[in-house]
């Protein structure tokens, strides 16, 4: 194990390495702008990356989604034999080191992976247990000893895997655990106590990553195989993922021998916290994948269902939903593989850097934008059942169609990896902490922005001419205003912006509407140098739509944020430094979405 000063310089040359090769800082999107040849996006793909996405698709629609029924049964045994075919097939061990009995390719490929599988959300969930949060811990923190001896097996599917962190009195407040573990007297292993909640695969799961304190305070992780001291209690009657097994466990003096705890004693946060980075990306992913299935068949019934001697397709209000539903899942992808990139990119520049725990430190280093793409999806998803659901009217309240088991599905997105409301309040604090600590230089930008607050007029764009140039002005502005409420923020609150949970919320409400915009101009924009406008004009229909809604989502949330903050002579300041940032040129987005909903309807399927 690494001592805290090796740690701390092994963590001071991988900042040394990201910044000889200029790598992109996390969270520095709202500060600084990129190009299209800088970002990464789906139409980046390799021939590997789509070999790997169509195998798992297939999987999916041949071996999985045909037999949901018989899952949301609890049919465990069905289970791990489909567990099992999925490791036949690497979709279990596609980020495990081919050393440890996996593929070893990219965190693409794995995201890739949980996109494809997220067609059915109860295999997702278990799946996703399997070869993330109830292997990564291993692979990233376990003794050599203890990836040799279980990564292969889990990798295989001969081990099922769990992730035992929650507790009854501990959801968001992980660190409140009251499990415990204390050294046998011949010093060979821990003796673990307590009881954990939720636990994903509990009924029938052989090895679990389980948290609990050394001598009641050392917050610390365990690798603990089910024994006699480890139990599962019955499955829990959950709304949805029925597919999926979710038990209590209970511990009592359930034994783990000492080169079975993960990194340092007392320093299990950390790996519950990078593990959770993983994860939120990765849901991320499995959400999108969910919601291009949903349109898929939202679309198909919509021009399948007559009323009024037409299919329900060629009216209006359907053409809005299916459009919107489409923008959201187009814009959503072009945030996760974004994020994938430059997480990539920052593993391949510190891949030299002799730090086993690099790779989770390159995704660490994006944990705002990690939580931004979990926050965003969860709710896009949420968004798309809903609209699946309208479009099917009565029908999509019965469990005869598809559309009532994907609402039910989607709402746990929202509270799976840290709720929606902890990861919104992460993501101005994870911006405020890197600002505080040199990392992000947030505090010049804001205090620039000040200046031009007070100035009485702005730069202009309007001779840019280029496509996309007014939502390019959009973005820079939507920073903007991000800028001026987080500063504003910090200037009012200092030490207590923590508890200040609405204000932090508002704030991050602003910064992943400016993410999303970014992200779908960038996208769209090499889509147009690469294809030409007219034939990338529907997804520049889809990034004007999205950036017109989002700017308009921003002016009302700082308007809300600024009268909470501010007041007299600096309120009517900030009030109509707003206005200018937000001013808007009317668009016709009502055309534009019924070209967006044109394309789907012809092709009778999710075609973006």
């Amino acid at each position: 194990m690494l001592s805290a000063n090796n740690r701390s310089e092994r963590i001071k040359a991988m900042a040394a390495v990201i910044q000889d090769n200029k790598i992109v800082a996390g969270g520095s999107f709202l500060i600084e702008e990129r190009t299209t040849d800088e970002v990464f996006t789906p139409e980046d793909f390799t021939e590997e990356h789509r070999m790997i996405a169509e195998t798992t698709r297939q999987f999916m629609d041949t071996e999985v989604r045909p037999r949901i029924q018989e899952l949301e049964k609890h049919d465990w045994k069905l289970l791990r034999e489909l567990v099992q075919k999925a490791a036949d097939l690497g979709l279990v061990s596609a980020n495990v080191p081919e050393e440890y009995g996996g593929l070893g390719l990219d965190q693409t490929s794995g995201a890739l992976v949980g996109e494809n599988i997220g067609r059915s959300a109860s295999f997702a969930t278990t799946l996703g247990a399997q070869g993330g949060i109830g292997l990564l811990p291993i692979l990233y923190y376990g003794t050599e000893e203890a990836k040799k001896k279980y990564l292969p097996k889990i990798a295989s599917g001969e081990l099922i895997s769990a992730y035992a962190l929650t507790e009854s009195g501990s959801g968001s407040d992980a660190l409140a655990a009251k499990s415990t573990a204390r050294l046998s007297e011949d010093g060979t292993h821990y003796v673990l106590n307590g009881e954990k909640m939720w636990i994903t695969n509990g009924g029938f799961a052989d090895v679990f990553i389980v948290f609990a304190k050394v001598d009641g305070d050392k917050f610390t992780g365990f690798i603990v195989e089910r024994q006699e001291g480890l139990t599962n209690g019955a499955d829990e009657h959950k709304m949805g993922i029925k597919g999926s097994s979710t038990t209590a466990i209970f511990l009592a003096g359930a034994k783990a021998p000492v080169e079975n705890v993960l990194g340092e004693i007392g320093k299990g946060h950390k790996i519950a916290f990078n593990i959770l980075n993983i994860g939120r990306f990765k849901l991320g992913a499995m959400c999108n994948g969910g919601m291009k299935l949903m349109i898929h068949e939202a679309v198909r019934y919509a021009n399948e269902r007559h009323q009024f001697g037409k299919p329900i397709s060629s009216f209006g209000a359907i053409k809005s939903k299916l459009a919107e539903m489409a923008i959201r899942t187009w814009v959503g992808e072009a945030m996760i593989y974004r994020t994938l990139g430059m997480i990539e990119d920052t593993i391949n520049a510190t891949a030299q850097s002799g730090n086993p725990e690099s790779k989770l430190q390159a995704i660490e280093e994006y944990a705002v934008e990690c939580s931004i793409v979990k926050v965003a999806l969860s709710e896009y998803c949420s968004f798309v059942a809903d609209e699946m659901v309208q479009i099917y009217g009565g029908y999509g309240y019965s469990a005869d169609y598809p559309a009532e088991q994907a609402y039910r599905d989607a709402r746990i997105n929202r509270i799976f990896e840290g709720t929606n409301e902890i990861n919104r309040m992460l993501i101005p604090g994870m911006m405020m902490k890197r600002a505080i600590s040199g990392k992000l230089a947030l505090l010049p930008a804001a205090q620039k922005l000040m200046d031009e607050v007070l100035s009485p007029s702005m730069d202009s764009f309007d001779d840019d001419e280029t496509v996309l140039s007014a939502e390019v002005k959009l973005v820079r502005n939507a920073k903007k205003v991000a800028l001026m409420t987080l500063g504003t923020a910090a200037q009012k609150y200092m030490m207590g912006l923590s508890d200040q949970q609405e204000i932090l919320m508002g704030i991050a409400d602003i910064i992943m509407d400016t993410y999303g915009m970014e992200s779908a101009v960038l996208r769209a924009r090499k889509l147009a140098a690469a294809q030409g406008e007219d034939a990338a004009a529907r997804y520049i229909d889809m990034t004007r739509v999205f950036c017109n809604d989002a700017i308009l989502r921003i002016e009302s949330n700082a308007k809300n944020l600024l009268a909470a903050m501010s007041e007299g002579d600096e309120a009517r300041t900030m009030l109509a430094a707003l206005r200018r940032f937000t001013k808007l040129s009317p668009y016709n987005t009502i055309a534009a979405r019924q070209r967006i909903a044109d394309v789907l309807i012809k092709a009778n399927k999710y075609s973006y």
